[in-house]
């Protein structure tokens, strides 16, 4: 048997068996990020129904923090902005000063006024009536943020842009 003979039977060694290797790995390594990823943007939300919703408060109300923390755990995605001048941000919303409490917020579309429980934010937003939005005028007890002792009865009222209302929810 001669050398050629010999030699093309074993495996290889040396730089040649170096490269498979790296190769090898870079492949492996490679199809695992682009799995990893596929795998990464075609999960389900763990919201689900995540709505984003902007809410301006002051900067000093622990109502106003308590309420951005009932949202998030309804599953809303909270931007908190802190303002000194909530004045002006209510009359730039269209909130009649009848209906005005401590924080306000905007979604899709719609004003939200106060302590409003989540799920009524979410029958608005499944039902679309041609309304400003939503409020629970003052801070009542009970009430979203406003947990404690007791419970006030309140409303939620629907508010257009004349300032009219009607009941939307009973607590």
């Amino acid at each position: 048997m001669n050398t050629n003979e010999r030699n093309s039977g074993k495996k290889k060694s040396g730089p040649a068996k170096n490269k498979v290797v790296l190769w090898s790995t870079i492949g492996i390594a490679g199809t695992l990020i682009v799995v990893g990823a596929i795998l990464f943007l075609a999960r389900p939300s763990h919201t689900g129904n995540a709505v984003a919703i902007t809410v301006y408060k002051s900067p000093t109300c622990n109502c106003c923090n308590s309420w951005v923390n009932h949202l998030r755990d309804a599953g809303f995605v909270v931007n908190a902005e802190n303002s000194i001048d909530m004045d002006s941000i209510k009359l730039s919303a269209g909130v009649p000063t009848m209906l005005q409490s401590c924080h306000t917020a905007l979604v899709d579309g719609y004003v939200i006024e106060g302590h409003v429980p989540a799920n009524d934010i979410r029958r608005l937003l499944r039902e679309r009536p041609q309304v400003t939005g939503l409020a629970v005028p003052g801070m009542p007890m009970g009430s979203p943020g406003m947990e404690g002792a007791y419970r006030d009865p309140y409303d939620v009222l629907l508010f257009d842009s004349e300032g009219r209302t009607r009941v939307y929810a009973s607590y």
